[in-house]
């Protein structure tokens, strides 16, 4: 009981504590948005159209344009508009449907579509290249339809139309994809990139950044006047461990409860999941603790850890795939934790990786907390005794 008194007292201390509870519950969270934002790709790009008078022609091509799932078309009045819109980033691409391309199409003439793009923007020509394919589809149901007026008559309207029906019914060629590259080393785009890494990144830089609390409990003589009632050192260390452990604990349920129903993060299979926040809650407790009993003043800890967490956390692959950098960079980040937890979480998210698949990253983790737990227990022994 002694044990959850402490624990109890330095989770009071913590929830009273709004600056504390703004870095650990708002802040990953808002991160977390931001950097899924970021690195979501483009799902959906966003196109705008100038219509200069291109009659039902243009109407048509900008309904399949609206009718595409990964593209979003917002109309512009000029060219000059949207090319604006487009340098400001507002836009991926623009469509401009040129004067009487209805009469062109019924004329049997052919016309052509402009597309405004930024040819140096890796993004801008993905989505000029899905715009383009909307209208080669289109194009071919025009050409099918002029041939069939050019040949057996009839109007160009009532071939059109028999084109797009015979479209859907003719049997099509199956395209089946196969991944080139089964054992991605990189977790996936978007909110199942940036939550995880988040996680990694939150819980230590919080975690170290919380021994504060500690340094503060030390400076104040709290500890002395625990010690000098009835209660035994071990107790005392139990009791702050169990306040980290739950604190990190309860920050990485938060980042897993909001990716999970907020984002459509899946975490993967749930027992390695679970195993995976368990472990690096005590890697985060173990450095919460020890980051507290190295401290000598609250500023040092509040100011020094984040930069130490942030550090560990860019060599560790929090911010970038560690597949990106060098063999050499590679090794040293994997001298951080940090490393072996995303490690394991793009095991989980991208490779569909069970218990058994992390379960060395999981060692190694394990093996980072109980280092870290033990400093800081011989550590916070020491202080307890003087």
């Amino acid at each position: 009981m002694t044990v959850l008194a402490i624990a109890r007292a330095s989770l009071t201390r913590l929830v009273r504590d709004r600056t504390a509870l703004f870095f650990l519950v708002v802040l990953p969270v808002l991160v977390i948005v931001l950097v899924g934002a970021t690195v979501r790709g483009f799902s959906t790009w966003k196109v705008g159209v100038v219509d200069e008078g291109a009659g039902a022609a243009g109407q048509r091509l900008v309904a399949a344009l609206d009718r595409s799932p990964d593209l979003a078309v917002d109309h512009y009045p000029t060219v000059r508009a949207m090319s604006t819109a487009i340098a400001r980033g507002e836009l991926n691409t623009g469509v401009v449907l040129p004067a009487r391309m209805d009469e062109a199409e019924r004329g049997g003439s052919r016309t052509s579509v402009g597309l405004v793009f930024e040819q140096a923007n890796s993004s801008m020509q993905a989505a000029a290249t899905a715009v383009a394919a909307v209208v080669r589809a289109e194009g071919v149901r025009v050409q099918a339809a002029q041939f069939a007026t050019a040949q057996a008559g009839g109007t160009f309207a009532t071939n059109l139309s028999q084109a797009a029906r015979l479209e859907g019914r003719l049997p099509r060629a199956q395209v089946r994809t196969v991944a080139a590259q089964a054992s991605s080393s990189i977790l996936p785009e978007g909110f199942s990139y940036a939550a995880p890494t988040e996680l990694v990144l939150f819980v230590f830089l919080s975690a170290v950044a919380g021994g504060a609390a500690t340094v503060e409990t030390r400076r104040l003589g709290i500890y002395e006047r625990i010690v000098a009632a009835p209660v035994r050192p071990r107790d005392v260390i139990a009791g702050e461990t169990l306040n980290y452990l739950v604190i990190a604990l309860g920050q990485s349920l938060l980042i897993v409860a909001v990716g999970a129903l907020a984002f459509g993060v899946s975490w993967g299979d749930p027992i390695a999941a679970a195993l995976l926040l368990v472990c690096w809650s005590l890697v985060g407790a173990g450095a919460g603790m020890l980051a507290g009993t190295l401290f000598k003043t609250p500023e040092q800890a509040s100011g020094i850890g984040p930069v130490v967490g942030i550090t560990l956390g860019m060599l560790g692959g929090c911010m970038w795939p560690l597949a990106m950098v060098s063999p050499v960079m590679r090794q040293v980040g994997h001298a951080t934790p940090q490393a072996w937890a995303v490690d394991a979480w793009t095991a989980l998210l991208a490779r569909g990786g069970t218990l058994a698949t992390v379960l060395p990253d999981l060692a190694v983790l394990a093996g980072f907390a109980a280092v870290f737990l033990l400093l800081a227990t011989h550590r916070l022994r020491h202080v307890l005794a003087g």
